[in-house]
């Protein structure tokens, strides 16, 4: 992965983390169903305006298909079901069920793209995974753990997730990236308009400025570059060590909480953070990284 890219993949992580606590944040204004009708809502209208000036090919026949069911899965299913499971839980519990979704890409990129995940990057995922228990110190008795059926639904939504990368990586080496991301939320626009259209828009009208601050923070930034972001990034990299880069969310996510929510530290998240920056290390080394240091160390003891 290029480093540019790990970078600015890193920052949108921190981006995504703040979204499970601005979801509890519009709670007393939009119930789940309309907070997701509005974001990707937004997202879609903004894509489709700006239509014109997208490069590229949309996606055809068989392919166009695939773009639409893909945009139920992910943006109707998926974030109802992420959004619904964070209001019946705590963002702090979230950020530890976060820990599943790298998983669980994973898997899906090995068993439907043929991806070989490599030891290392195994290795990383442990690594991080125990980090994330750490961080949000899981042992303790004032942790709020959520019952099984909220955990499962946000669970649940990391399977839905998921499809974005392995329905959407075959469908951009063909079509424009922007383009299918553009076609998806149309189709999850569509869907979640059917849904709770009426209802979405009435609650709408009496949102404070506040709100729709978050809205289109949640639309533009999350969502229109963000998404926009992974689909350039895993047009050349493999998903699964792309995914690893989900783990900075959980470490972002706490942070957030602790100081918009108010839920409390504990030591455990340094020496989380420190399990989960380790484990990003390890599974994102590769043997061409081995080199470059080497390369960068030859120079130096040729002059001595």
């Amino acid at each position: 992965m290029k480093p540019i890219y790990l970078a600015i993949l890193i920052l949108f992580n921190v981006f995504w983390a703040a979204g499970l606590s601005i979801y509890k944040a519009l709670e007393p204004h939009l119930d789940y169903g309309g907070i997701v009708t509005l974001r990707f809502g937004l997202a879609g209208v903004g894509l489709l305006l700006l239509w014109p000036l997208l490069p590229g090919k949309a996606p055809r026949g068989y392919a166009l298909a695939r773009t639409l069911v893909m945009g139920l899965i992910v943006f109707t299913l998926g974030h109802r079901l992420q959004v619904l499971g964070n209001r019946l839980g705590t963002a702090g519990n979230s950020s530890v069920l976060m820990a599943v979704e790298p998983l669980l890409t994973s898997i899906a990129a090995a068993l439907f793209l043929r991806e070989h995940v490599t030891a290392r990057r195994w290795a990383g995922f442990a690594l991080g995974m125990f980090g994330v228990v750490l961080l949000n110190g899981v042992w303790r008795m004032d942790f709020a753990w959520v019952g099984l059926g909220p955990s499962l639904l946000f669970i649940s939504s990391f399977l839905c997730e998921a499809a974005y990368s392995v329905m959407g990586k075959p469908l951009i080496e063909r079509a424009s990236l922007v383009k299918v991301l553009a076609l998806a939320l149309a189709s999850g626009l569509v869907a979640n308009l059917a849904l709770d259209g009426s209802h979405t828009l009435a609650a709408a009208r009496a949102l404070p400025v506040r709100a729709w601050l978050m809205i289109l923070y949640l639309a533009v930034v999350c969502t229109m570059a963000g998404y926009t972001l992974w689909y350039v990034v895993i047009r050349e990299t493999d998903v699964n060590l792309v995914a690893l880069t989900i783990f900075a969310q959980p470490v972002a996510g706490v942070v957030v909480a602790a100081m918009w929510l108010r839920e409390p530290l504990h030591w455990g998240q340094l020496w989380g953070s420190v399990a989960i920056v380790a484990g990003l290390i390890v599974g994102l080394w590769t043997e061409g990284s081995t080199e470059k240091l080497k390369t960068l160390a030859r120079p130096s003891l040729v002059e001595d």
